[in-house]
């Protein structure tokens, strides 16, 4: 920029002021000295504030030059006659010098106060940003945490009911709540401790060869079990990641799928070998593993993928269970931390698929 600036300012001065002279000859005789000085002045000052200081010392060196050949008697030499006119060319000199240095000192001036600016508007905008994550998560976690606690308040308080005689089926009912608002809370809590994790960058990633089946196997729920369908080869080979942060993945991206499914629909797991593409060293060697996570809910329209991993952002309300819009976000954050890659795409005949690749241990 700074150098186009000045390549600007050089071409001012070498065909403004040359054609602005050949105009002022014309009215020479009409002209005093001073007023062609004024004008010369005047385009010092354009040519400065346009160029910067070296095309602005060219333009008072040119104009100095071109009022003292063309319009200092006797003209066309560099012969001055009378103290005045010396004067007058001296302090134009002079002036034409400071005008230029004041008006590069003020544009570099201006440049920093931009620059600052700049940085407190962007401060701004992320404590705006961070005010306004602050915001949705008090209100998202304020919802979530009350639904999970106040049935587990009514849950107990029914039970140390002394006058009520509960039969064991009702009872069993009564701990099944406590114990299934307990894990919801437990879920909640956790995500927001990773979230935390990922915002402060304190994230510990360990790879390691790990087995795709040890971790689904760690993942799934006992009570989600019955409606996830997993399809792993027995032969799949070891993938290089984090096994905790990768668990930690697969079960965000089955409570969601399981989230958005009709009830009666079933989210289906399952990984298959990445092949090389054709020409690649090691050809017919497996580069990378694709787990896929398939539910057949509703969807989403290709144009929100990006917006289900952004924090605290709830596309659909629509289920009544516990969440704040942290499970996607914290998945894509840990793949990605694993140098893994987490990609939405559209389940054939409606339904989202979440595609997670990881690279094989020993690639």
């Amino acid at each position: 920029m700074a150098t186009h600036r000045q390549v600007a300012g050089l071409l001012l001065s070498l065909l403004v002021l040359p054609g602005a002279s050949a105009l002022l000859l014309l009215a020479r005789d009409d002209l005093a000295l001073g007023s062609v000085l004024l004008l010369y002045l005047l385009g010092v000052v354009v040519i400065s504030a346009v160029g910067g200081l070296i095309p602005g010392l060219v333009a008072a060196t040119l104009s100095f030059g071109l009022a003292n050949w063309f319009f200092a008697p006797p003209f066309y030499t560099f012969a001055v006659e009378g103290r005045d006119m010396v004067i007058e060319l001296v302090v134009f000199a002079a002036v034409a010098l400071v005008v230029a240095t004041t008006v590069e000192v003020a544009a570099r001036d201006r440049l920093h106060y931009q620059r600052d600016l700049d940085v407190h508007v962007a401060r701004t905008r992320d404590l705006a940003a961070q005010d306004k994550v602050r915001a949705a998560l008090l209100a998202s976690v304020g919802h979530d945490l009350r639904t999970p606690l106040a049935s587990v308040k009514v849950a107990v308080s029914s039970l140390r009911q002394a006058d009520v005689a509960w039969s064991d089926a009702a009872r069993a009912q009564l701990l099944e709540t406590i114990e299934d608002s307990t894990d919801r809370l437990s879920r909640l809590v956790a995500n927001l401790l990773d979230m935390t994790r990922l915002r402060s960058d304190a994230v510990t990633v360990v790879l390691a060869p790990v087995s795709l089946d040890e971790v689904v196997l760690g993942a799934l729920r006992k009570d989600d079990r019955h409606r996830v369908e997993v399809s792993l080869d027995d032969d799949l080979p070891l993938v290089l990641v984090d096994h905790g942060l990768l668990e930690r993945v697969v079960e965000n991206l089955v409570d969601n799928a399981l989230r958005f499914s009709p009830p009666d629909a079933r989210v289906e797991l399952c990984a298959r070998v990445r092949a090389p593409a054709t020409g690649d060293h090691g050809a017919g060697a497996a580069t990378a593993i694709d787990l896929s996570v398939v539910d057949h809910g509703p969807g989403i329209p290709s144009d929100r993928w990006d917006e289900v991993f952004v924090p605290f952002q709830r596309l659909d309300d629509r289920d009544s269970r516990s969440h704040v819009g942290l499970g996607l976000a914290i998945a894509r954050g840990f793949a990605e931390a694993m140098s893994g890659e987490l990609r939405p795409s559209t389940t054939p005949g409606g339904g989202l698929t979440m595609t997670l690749r990881l690279r094989v241990a020993g690639t």
